[in-house]
């Protein structure tokens, strides 16, 4: 009897659907695309009406073959790639390397259970067209850029350098923030409280928030000091008292952006890393007794639509684990955001008696963590809103107004089970922790303390992963399965680094901004890009037609590149730099260039003198006060793969290096040695010694020249609460002092 064939793209799915559809199914994947453009060319012929060039993707022969094979044998093959346009474009890719004559079939779900399988076996459909269409659009589009406008890069900077549609511009969104950052002046300003007390004596802070019904704006100590003097001889009365309920609504299940910020931010995982464990918690873990299981719904979404059945199954879960009064009278159904495809669910458990606890021995540590994220997210978006008593008070002191306010939880509702992380760790209760005695409107109140605090505004921070996956969802950059390659490509490519989980342009990703920005402002664009991602859409709609897309694209798009390609020596030497440094072979001047590890000291008579040097410091050679132990030379900072590194100033006669040393000497003393910073063979930064292997002293935190207030010691570290957000504590005593303590 011939079997059925059903082709998925990831072999760790069969197993958890071999049980599902049994004896008369032969499961086998494609291991990812098996088709594609070609590496070595363009691929597209933008002559002939962008005719795609599709070659068979190295190592895949042996596993077409296969799937022919089996499809001969087959009655019916059942194409289930993924459910998204990419899926789409694997299952047509399938479909027309199989016999003409072979029946065929597109199934989809978007969870792996024997219902959602059994059903999707029973609904088949026919591969869609536009959906294949926008994703040959897609790749399309990243291929004319990339191929046209990554050479430039080449001849400009170094090889193997990539312009991507929507990575540069994510590039340019990190960039643009910098700038902000650099330019950004600092200025002070005060605040101030006063410490009241009511008629019993109870103590409480009020703040300063009106001047004769205007924002207060204090700019110096001065001003400050003669408020405080006039406050001083003004009477405190109470003019208003409000007490309120408030509610505090959960939040929606998890999305694909919610579920990488949420990720980056409570468990510290990068994007990448979030959609690879969710992709193993998808596709099926192994449990024992119980088999290959997949765990939680299709992970790449846009909608926070939830089946009517995991509904009643979430609203039965509450009831019986959290009792009744943590349900709401009716399920929780949240609206689609703006631009939503909507195509599949929600991110969810797929069944809810696979409690964390229940599967955490069969789960690696990060699957745990992800699983418990999602899983209460789901229940806590069908819980009951938190509830908070309310107190603000209005105080008048003659011109001048103040107010204070308090918050306590009364009912914990859905935070029983999940509480939303910000980047420095929960959300908490909005900062409302001043406790406020009961007060009436007209109490006069005692004046015991006036408290000024000076203030100074703060430049707009650096992109963390989760703030700038929430950027590109916002501005409309990317879709759901971009999210994380995007990141990892700025990090892979060194265009970005992560210094204490936040994303900053290196010198190498502000010069190519800067190339892309200046020569292509209307394509690196984010109007631009989110305008492109609204024209696939539209195509997979099937209201636009993909090779008129293209072609309004490349006509505009090829005559720039054409003429930025003639001013290529001219960008080239825009971003050379003179230096007053003289070539030791030749004496022409040394200049700056750029290669693709970074910029260098070269000779300007190239080709004739091919003389070249490292470069230190992103501004040139950066002398110290130290001397070298090995030729008594002056020791220069320069950069190289990993980073900063002293090293001899006479190289290449001497190659003499050290590590970055910190200023703080090492805690044992007896060694004379500093902490310096160092990596290990996998480049993963730590401090040690610069006396080892004399002294093996070494840490994983990082030092900071600031003494301990407790007992002296001579330096703290830093380290980060997933609470309380960043710290410092002292390596003797243990002391901490937190960021908002400083």
């Amino acid at each position: 009897m011939p079997k059925n064939l059903l082709i998925v793209e990831s072999p760790a799915k069969s197993k958890t659907l071999k049980k599902f559809l049994g004896k008369n199914f032969d499961i086998q994947s494609t291991i990812g695309h098996i088709r594609d453009l070609p590496k070595s060319k363009l691929g597209v012929d933008t002559d002939d009406g962008f005719k795609i060039q599709y070659v068979t993707i190295k190592g895949k022969q042996k596993i077409i073959k296969k799937l022919r094979d089996s499809a001969k044998r087959s009655e019916v093959v059942y194409l289930a790639p993924d459910p998204d346009r990419e899926g789409e474009a694997i299952a047509w890719h399938v479909a027309q390397q199989l016999p003409s004559d072979q029946k065929i079939a597109r199934v989809t779900f978007n969870e792996i259970t024997k219902q959602a399988v059994l059903a999707a076996i029973e609904n088949t459909r026919d591969i869609d067209r536009n959906k294949v269409d926008a994703q040959q659009a897609r790749r399309v589009l990243d291929r004319l850029v990339g191929y046209k406008v990554s050479p430039l890069l080449w001849k400009t900077i170094g090889r193997g350098l990539s312009a991507g549609r929507v990575q540069s511009v994510a590039l340019r969104i990190i960039c643009e923030r910098e700038a902000e950052i650099k330019a950004f002046v600092q200025e002070e300003y005060w605040e101030i409280r006063a410490l009241l007390e009511d008629r019993d004596k109870v103590q409480f802070l009020a703040k300063l928030v009106k001047i004769d019904g205007a924002k207060p704006e204090i700019k110096d100590e001065e001003e400050a000091s003669r408020i405080g003097a006039d406050l001083k001889r003004a009477s405190f009365v109470v003019e208003n008292v409000k007490k309120s309920e408030k509610k505090r609504n959960p939040l929606p299940p998890f999305i694909t952006s919610t579920l990488q910020q949420d990720a980056a931010r409570a468990l510290y995982f990068s994007p990448k890393k979030t959609m690879m464990i969710a992709q193993q918690l998808y596709e099926g873990v192994e449990l024992g007794d119980e088999g290959p299981i997949g765990l939680i719904t299709y992970m790449r979404t846009d909608s926070t639509r939830i089946a009517g059945s995991a509904l009643a199954a979430a609203r039965d879960y509450i009831k019986n684990h959290f009792g009744q009064k943590y349900l709401p009278d009716k399920p929780v159904r949240y609206k689609a955001r703006k631009g939503s495809q909507d195509a599949h669910e929600a991110i969810r458990p797929t069944y809810l008696d696979h409690p964390p606890e229940k599967v955490k021995n069969s789960l690696t540590k990060d699957q745990l963590k992800l699983y418990t994220l999602i899983w209460n997210r789901f229940l806590a978006s069908q819980m009951s809103p938190a509830v908070y008593d309310t107190t603000a008070v209005s105080i008048r002191a003659d011109r001048y107004y103040f107010s204070a306010g308090s918050q306590s939880l009364k009912f914990d509702g859905f935070l029983r089970l999940y509480e939303e992380a910000r980047d420095n760790g929960p959300i908490g209760e909005n900062g409302l922790v001043n406790s406020i005695p009961d007060l009436k409107a007209g109490d006069v109140l005692g004046l015991l303390e006036i408290r000024p605090s000076q203030h100074f505004t703060k430049p707009p921070a650096r992109f963390s992963q989760a703030l700038l996956v929430r950027t590109l969802e916002a501005e409309g950059i990317g879709r759901p399965s971009t999210y994380a390659s995007i990141i990892s490509t700025l990090l892979e490519r060194k265009y970005v680094d992560l210094n204490e989980r936040r994303l900053a342009p290196t010198e190498l990703g502000k010069t190519v901004n800067r190339i892309l920005v200046d020569n292509f402002p209307n394509l690196f664009n984010v109007k631009f890009t989110a305008t492109m991602e609204t024209d696939l859409d539209q195509i997979e709609s099937g209201k636009e037609n993909w090779v008129s897309v293209i072609r309004e694209f490349y006509q505009p798009f090829n005559k720039v590149v054409d003429e930025v390609t003639a001013r290529q020596q001219e960008i080239k030497d825009s971003i050379t730099e003179k230096t007053k440094e003289v070539c030791e072979n030749c004496s022409s001047p040394m200049v700056i260039k750029w290669g693709r590890n970074g910029r260098f000291l070269a000779c300007s008579a190239y080709p004739e003198c091919k003389t070249t040097r490292p470069l230190g410091g992103h501004d040139g050679p950066v002398e110290t006060d130290m001397v070298c132990d090995k030729c008594g030379g002056k020791m220069i900072v320069r950069e190289g793969r990993f980073g900063k590194f002293l090293a001899c100033a006479n190289y290449p006669k001497c190659k003499n290096t050290m590590a970055m040393p910190t200023g703080i000497e090492c805690p044992r003393g007896e060694c004379g040695g500093q902490i310096s910073e160092k990596r290990t063979k996998r480049g993963k930064v730590f401090w040690g010694c610069s006396n080892y292997p004399k002294c093996d002293f070494a840490t994983w935190y990082k030092p900071i020249n600031k003494g301990c207030p407790q007992c002296g010691n001579a330096y703290m570290v830093e380290k980060l609460s997933k609470v309380k957000g960043p710290y410092i504590a002292c390596v003797q005593c243990k002391h901490k002092i937190y960021q908002e303590e400083e």
